[in-house]
């Protein structure tokens, strides 16, 4: 019988290149959120693929971009650490777009972290024609002379999904599970909640938002004498203006957040949900070091 192979698999790309969509679709559960947000990811979040060769744990992480403020920064060292422990470096381009000078830097950047073997995936190619998908992997192809393999496949219609399960694997060191066959990430249920709240309020708010929004879990708990499950959490942003945007008119647009949060949160802890949402200001969040050490960066 042959050895079994486990580790580490990372992706990395421009932000919005579908890492985290790709994350979801390997794990066959959804482990990180998603959005047509920029900088949607800001932590690095396990997601477990098992298969019968042996175990991936893919590391989702936040896009690498040019940092703003200290929360920029921050997410940025956490790739920086992330790339430096994995196994394998999954490079993600999408069919869509033409390869640019982003794609260019983070390619080369790539150097930087002798030992972990190179893959490049392009990305969204049930979006692309043939022709962008064939332009694309030729502009992939020649970013770097290591790749181990150039991959095209779809998130969304799971094209090409065991094809990549399958070359990772075989990248990988021999060695046993590093986790139990039924775990799909090891973040925490309050994490996950708190995830499932920002992705719902992220969705239809301003380009200038999404930045500013973060959440804090206060409590999780189940009813006495009830099937319901209460959560108690906040939703943190930087100025009184993002919170009348973040409520909306007479509470409808937090209404509307904690109805598309409460599907989410439900399947994962098996009950009705009773959410409570408040808004708070902290000013400036993003840019003061003892803020972001609360809300955890």
């Amino acid at each position: 019988m042959s050895a079994t192979r486990s580790g580490f698999v990372t992706f990395v790309g421009r932000p919005n290149v579908g890492k985290s969509t790709l994350t979801n679709a390997l794990v066959g559960e959804k482990v990180a959120i998603t959005s047509d947000k920029p900088q949607t990811t800001r932590r690095a979040i396990r997601g477990i693929v098992n298969r019968p060769g042996g175990q991936l744990v893919v590391v989702d992480t936040p896009g690498i971009h040019r940092p703003r403020t200290l929360l920029g920064q921050r997410l940025n060292d956490l790739v920086e650490q992330v790339l430096g422990d994995v196994d394998v470096i999954a490079f993600c381009a999408p069919a869509t777009e033409k390869v640019g000078p982003g794609d260019r830097r983070i390619a080369e950047s790539l150097s930087g972290y002798p030992r972990a073997k190179k893959v490049a995936l392009v990305t969204k190619t049930d979006a692309a024609t043939r022709e962008q998908i064939t332009e694309r992997l030729i502009e992939v192809d020649a970013l770097r002379e290591d790749w181990a393999a150039v991959i095209p496949l779809s998130a969304v219609t799971r094209d090409q999904l065991d094809v990549l399960s399958d070359e990772l694997l075989a990248l990988m060191p021999e060695g046993p599970a590093l986790y139990p066959d039924d775990v799909v990430t090891d973040e925490s249920l309050e994490d996950r909640i708190a995830e499932i709240i920002r992705e719902a309020a992220l969705d239809g708010v301003r380009d200038e938002l999404p930045h500013s929004i973060a959440v804090t879990i206060e409590d999780v708990a189940p009813r006495e004498g009830s099937d319901l499950t209460d959560v108690f959490a906040n939703i943190v942003v930087e100025r009184d203006s993002q919170k009348a945007i973040i409520i909306g008119h007479k509470g409808s647009r937090l209404a509307g957040v904690g109805a598309r949060a409460r599907k989410g949160i439900e399947p994962l802890v098996g009950t009705r949900v009773y959410l409570s949402l408040h808004v708070r200001v902290a000013k400036e969040w993003q840019r003061d070091p003892k803020q972001l050490g609360r809300l955890g960066f």
